[in-house]
């Protein structure tokens, strides 16, 4: 990646954290509390990007058009709350990124569509983002991801250009968000992606291991 870069942004869930164990427990607790089976986490983690959607896809085979999803979207909520920091792991090579960066007084922060009900507990729950100098949520713009705003208001944020800065990411409507916002690419191919094909993305690099980003990026130390 050839521009100088000042700022990385991250997405949360499947770039920096892998959630899925707590999102899969809370969906998993509605299945036992109505005397169903518990399912296996594998069943969840695929579709753990896709938040209360998915997780309820997976537990119930029910979407947002079913009568009683905004019901159990919310009892799923509590039973996230109660458990979002109790099994969730940061990825092995992310400490150490994230500390060279650090190093390197290159700012960093999260841009991700959990609200930030969520985003700001979990957080300030974990001791990786003490340096993250913003953490933008799926609703602290009018538009979550796919549109570009969240990762300008990261920029705004951070007093940085959006070209500037380099957005990672392990979703499609990461690679979209961050071209949109005219930011350098990075797909995360470590994350939820499970069959998809990443080639598809657009992305201008991918990579398969967090440490792998850093000999690809070249930095600009603010004076």
């Amino acid at each position: 990646m050839t521009q100088d870069v000042k700022a990385v942004l991250f997405d949360l869930d499947g770039t920096l954290i892998d959630s899925a164990p707590d999102l899969g427990a809370a969906a998993d607790k509605m299945r036992t509390d109505r005397g169903m089976p518990s399912l296996p986490l594998e069943s969840y983690r695929h579709m753990a990007g896709a938040g209360a959607r998915g997780m309820l896809g997976i537990a119930f085979g029910i979407g947002p058009d079913h009568p009683e999803f905004a019901d159990m979207r919310e009892e799923f909520f509590r039973n996230y709350e109660s458990c979002m920091t109790q099994r969730t792991y940061v990825f092995e090579g992310v400490k150490q990124l994230i500390d060279s960066l650090v190093e390197r007084d290159v700012a960093w922060g999260v841009v991700t569509n959990k609200s930030m009900r969520f985003a700001g507990p979990l957080t300030k729950g974990m001791p990786l983002f003490s340096t993250a100098r913003t953490v933008v949520g799926g609703d602290t713009t009018p538009h979550p991801k796919p549109h570009p705003a969240p990762l300008l208001e990261a920029a705004r944020q951070l007093n940085v250009k959006p070209i500037e800065c380099v957005y990672v990411g392990d979703d499609l409507r990461d690679m979209l968000a961050g071209k949109a916002a005219g930011m350098g690419t990075v797909a995360a191919t470590y994350g939820y992606l499970g069959t998809t094909d990443v080639k598809e993305w657009g992305a201008d690099i991918h990579i398969e291991t967090p440490l792998a980003l850093l000999p690809l990026l070249r930095f600009r130390v603010p004076a």
